[in-house]
């Protein structure tokens, strides 16, 4: 049976033998970072496969179990075969979720940048709130994070942050957290204890290779200024000005980075952003254009729209403006428990691309 896509299992096998036969080449390794990326890629594409097999093997188990029974009219198995069917029906929509990821760029890496918006020192704290929630949830994914740039408030909180996603799929599923996010609670800087708004914006972008032909960044559109890292590392940092701010003066697009030890893998970081910002941009704007189209009231999610309000006080709720999916159980949202909120934006994606008369990637 073939359900394309990811469900492809030929397909995916055959893709299974030709990075297999890459690995094998003498000078396989001359370029590790294209080494590390090609076995990855293996490893993900055998683990879905294996995992695909092993699905089919167990509905087919449960299929002749359930004829037997049926025979013999046996109610205990019945039962049994009904208990497992849960599992089976989770481990199903969570290929069908891979599936819709068939964008381009959805199997990458993802750089998330956090920045506090209108609110003060709740803002900064609420920025500091949602590093923590996705920190937790990648943890919950088995995804590996590492910190670009984190820049402490001066009372609480962050001023911005950075960091870096490696896993399967990192950016498919984070893209759909792209946007600004809205905090009401009862304040814990207040001393009257009023109710408070807090704004900060998330910004998703895939961790894209030099060589993405659609994106040109030319040196002399860049503004490049260099600073103390404001950061841990001890006497290194407060010595050498290894830090960047990076300016592309066409977009005006900002990036920071201090997370390395020097100021070139400083700039190589705070380039691959930029070249990621800028694809991200290109993406909305395609994105835009499709959902003012086909997706109606769903259509404004552009970057820096209000995607999703979390409200503490005076009720408890997480809901998602663009999808109408919610969550009454804040605390749990909170420790990183997304996967309903990204689930809801895949699938109205996918309805808006069947819309389009069978998708279109650039809107995925």
């Amino acid at each position: 049976m073939r359900w394309g896509g990811i469900f492809d299992l030929d397909g995916l096998k055959h893709r299974v033998d030709r990075l297999t036969n890459l690995s094998a080449a003498e000078d396989f390794w001359d370029d590790q970072d294209r080494a590390q990326k090609i076995l990855r890629e293996r490893t993900e594409t055998q683990e879905t496969v294996d995992g695909f097999e092993a699905l089919q093997s167990e509905v087919l188990t449960l299929q002749e179990l359930l004829e037997m029974a049926a025979e013999e009219g046996d109610e205990e198995v019945l039962i049994e075969v009904s208990e497992q069917l849960a599992p089976i029906e989770d481990t199903l929509r969570g290929l069908e979720l891979k599936r819709m990821l068939s964008g381009p760029e959805d199997k990458s890496d993802a750089i998330v940048q956090i920045h506090p918006g209108a609110g003060g020192v709740d803002a900064m704290d609420w920025a500091e709130m949602l590093l923590r929630m996705y920190v937790r949830w990648c943890e919950e994914k088995g995804f590996k994070v590492e910190m670009v740039d984190h820049q402490p408030g001066g009372e609480a909180g962050i001023k911005d942050a950075s960091f870096l996603v490696r896993g399967a799929y990192a950016y498919g599923y984070l893209r759909a957290e792209s946007g600004v996010h809205r905090l009401v609670r009862i304040s814990p800087f207040d001393s009257n204890a009023r109710r408070h708004t807090a704004f900060a914006s998330v910004a998703v972008v895939p961790d894209l290779d030099d060589d993405v032909g659609e994106i040109e960044i030319r040196p002399e559109d860049l503004d490049l200024q260099t600073m103390r890292s404001g950061g841990a590392g001890g006497q290194h940092v407060n010595k050498t000005e290894s830090a960047v701010r990076l300016t592309h003066v066409p977009s005006g697009i900002v990036v920071k980075c201090q997370a390395e030890r020097s100021q070139h893998q400083n700039r190589a970081t705070a380039i691959k952003i930029l070249r990621g910002l800028l694809y991200e941009r290109a993406r909305r704007e395609r994105e835009a254009a499709f959902e003012e189209k086909f997706g109606g009231d769903n259509a404004n999610i552009d970057f820096g729209s209000q995607i999703r309000s979390y409200v503490l006080q005076p009720y408890q709720m997480v809901k998602d403006l663009r999808t109408e999916h919610q969550n009454s159980n804040v605390a749990d949202v909170l420790n990183g428990s997304l996967d309903g909120f990204i689930e809801a934006y895949l699938l109205m994606h996918a309805e808006l691309s069947k819309k389009d008369g069978g998708g279109s990637t650039e809107a995925n």
